[in-house]
């Protein structure tokens, strides 16, 4: 819909009225070797991680003390919530790359990634460093996403549209003072 500041938008799906270079940007990278190292990166953290939270991590957990256990209970639920929602993304960003999902879909805000609470305080010393690896890890695959998700879907900057008239009156402008 018009709304006379240049953001018009179709109110049927929040999309942007004019995508079709954003698009296009976004099918490049999805078909890029970059985003399949990404994806792969992304997948294999999500596995080795469940792996661990189900395997050594439960085993190492009973070991703690009840404050460390609760905190470890807490990174644990966070750790999985930020990975699934990083799969999540790259499940979005693969199935446009597969044509399964049109990518002007993917811009609509129930597909992209939250900006990530930076901590203000540290882990827990007590808490297993191979948990702190993978919270650490996934907070460094969140960013890049996240860092991705942005580029590709808020701050991609199409160049604006060319006005005749208007260009015409600013190098007159221009010319004569």
């Amino acid at each position: 819909m018009p709304r006379g500041d240049g953001n018009d938008v179709n109110l049927v799906n929040e999309l942007p009225i004019n995508t079709s270079v954003r698009t296009t940007e976004v099918l490049k990278f999805t078909a890029s070797e970059l985003f399949q190292r990404l994806f792969r990166e992304g997948i294999e953290l999500v596995e080795e991680t469940a792996a661990y939270l189900d395997g050594d991590g439960r085993s190492e957990s009973r070991l703690l003390t009840r404050s460390a256990a609760l905190s470890y209970a807490s990174e644990s639920m966070k750790l999985t919530t930020r990975l699934m929602q990083i799969a999540s993304w790259l499940l979005v960003q693969r199935a446009v790359n597969e044509g399964n999902l049109d990518a002007d879909v993917a811009f609509q805000s129930r597909y992209r990634l939250a900006a990530r609470d930076v901590k203000t305080e540290p882990l827990s010393k007590d808490l297993p460093a191979v948990l702190v690896d993978y919270v650490q890890r996934t907070e460094r695959l969140y960013d890049r996403t996240y860092y991705l998700d942005q580029k590709m879907y808020v701050s991609f900057e199409e160049e604006p549209p060319v006005n005749g008239v208007r260009s015409q009156i600013e190098r007159l402008k221009a010319a004569f003072g």
